[in-house]
């Protein structure tokens, strides 16, 4: 074989392993994920998908355990004052406050709770259940009792805000990419911890600021 084929054969693998590696980068910014040990723990006992609760965490916070909304819901799961008390009261949380809120372990927690009190509430329709919890349950009953949005009163043909539409289009999205990519690993300990994730979201910010400064 000679030298020049060796050579094209060398660059063509170092191209596909550059590609990967870059690859890999884009998923672990666009499709991050940490806090595996909580999200499997809570999910197991509220009985739900832990893939689908962090495809939520992803869609609300990016896994920025200290994010706050504009409507100043809080941590992995952007929840809010009402919810976090109302979460807090049925689970037994002792010496709650709403700082508690920013704990992965407590955000989780109330948020895998609150996912299982819509999926109960909501005979188990997932797009109900992200409805409810982006738009309220109050929203999403008002809307099933409305033929202009519900024709069977189950599930809903239009969703009236755009964000919640919006919101329910990613989380799904988001839900496909992490069963793809996690299914296997989301099984095993949690090897990526929050150091890890908080080098990422500031990696993120930074190169989101950069972005901002050429515009």
């Amino acid at each position: 074989m000679g030298i020049k084929i060796i050579s094209r054969i060398t660059r063509f693998i170092i191209t596909i392993l550059l590609g990967l590696f870059i690859a890999g980068i884009i998923i672990s910014f666009t499709f991050p994920i940490s806090y595996k040990d909580y999200i499997n723990k809570y999910s197991k006992i509220q009985g739900v998908d832990p893939l689908f609760i962090s495809a939520i965490i992803n869609v609300e916070s990016k896994f920025n355990k200290n994010a706050i909304s504009n409507k100043d819901a809080r941590g992995l799961m952007q929840i809010g004052e009402q919810t976090g008390l109302w979460g807090a009261e049925q689970l037994i949380i002792e010496g709650y406050n709403e700082e508690m809120l920013f704990d992965p372990q407590t955000n989780i927690r109330i948020g895998t709770w609150y996912i299982n009190r819509l999926k109960q509430e909501f005979g188990n329709n997932l797009p109900l259940v992200l409805a409810a919890y982006n738009a309220g349950s109050g929203n999403v009953s008002k809307w099933l009792q409305n033929k202009q949005y519900s024709e069977d009163g189950t599930s809903l043909n239009r969703i009236p805000f755009k964000e919640t539409e919006e919101y329910l289009d990613k989380v799904f999205v988001n839900y496909k990419v992490y069963k793809l990519l996690y299914s296997d690993y989301m099984e095993k300990p949690d090897s990526m911890n929050s150091v890890y994730i908080d080098v990422i979201i500031y990696m993120r910010t930074l190169l989101n600021n950069m972005i901002k400064s050429f515009k």
